[in-house]
Formats: structure tokens, sequence, C-alpha cells
């Protein structure tokens, strides 16, 4: 396909569609970002977890044991390869138990993944008052921290080819 022939609007229009048709099949949830909606669902297959609802707050799966995980994705581009993910609310409350994290490619190929427990996240993590929130910069050395478990391999393979 051809996308430097296609208008704005074309292009526009074949996003939505893309879109509409990954919800339709299950890869993402919503029509927010895929990144997010993707990371979740690949994160959920490797680990054998039970996506929570939409509107679950503190955390986005439950394992088969009953641990909970907040899921956390990043895509890295040549424009962006800021490691940051995405604000972590309510930390002090534990609303999780392990923080799944995730770094793709900018084609979404997976180029690493962790479980993080939790105290691992407030220990590494910053507090922001301004947004009430933590962020957390997921760089490949958060791999080698302490109770940290590389899991690249298993959502590698659980990712739709």
């Amino acid at each position: 396909m051809d996308l430097d022939s296609l208008s704005d609007r074309q292009l526009l229009d074949l996003h939505c569609s893309v879109m509409e048709a990954l919800r339709l099949r299950g890869v993402v949830r919503s029509s927010n970002s895929p990144v997010a909606d993707h990371t979740e669902t690949i994160v959920a297959r490797a680990l054998a977890a039970k996506l929570a609802t939409n509107s679950q707050s503190g955390y986005d799966a439950v394992g088969q044991d009953g641990t909970r995980y907040q899921i956390k994705g990043r895509r890295l581009t040549a424009r962006n390869e800021s490691t940051q993910l995405s604000a972590i609310r309510n930390l002090a409350a534990s609303p999780f138990d392990h923080l799944a994290a995730v770094v793709c490619d900018d084609r979404l190929a997976v180029q690493y993944a962790a479980l993080i427990p939790i105290d691992v996240v407030t220990r590494l993590s910053r507090y922001h008052a301004h947004t009430n929130s933590s962020t957390l910069h997921f760089r490949r050395s958060v791999l080698n921290e302490t109770g940290v478990v590389d899991i690249t391999s298993l959502v590698q393979a659980a990712t739709p080819q």
C-alpha cells in the first residue's frame, strides 16, 4: 500500500478503520492509542491472566493466583526515545502487586519486558504532586534490579505475528 498517495483525510479514515478492525479482533480494547491496549492484551496472554474491566482502577489484569498486574507499555521511535511509562496513580495505596512493563520499537515489536514488584516500582519511581501520580523510566537497567523478572520471551511469544 502506497501511503504517500493517500490524502490526509484518507490516512485518518484508514487509521480509524484499522483501529476498529483491531478492536473487533480483540487485539485492542478501546479507541485510544493502540500501544496501551496492545500491551495489556499481550501481557495478559503471556501471563495467562484475565484482563480487568476498563473501568477498574489500579490494575489491568489478575493472574490465576490472584496477583494484580498494572500493565504499562512504551513505544520508542526515532523522534521519541523516552522510556518513561504513563502515570502510575495511587501508588501509596498498593493498587497492584506487580507492574508489567513493556518497551516496544516503532513497529510495536517487543524489545524487553519485565514484572516489577510494587516495592521496586515505589523505590525507582518519582512522585509528581502537580499530577498526583508517579512516573517510572523503564530502562533496560531495571531488569537488573533485585526481584524483577524478565518476561521478554514470554511476551514476545504472546505477540501476534
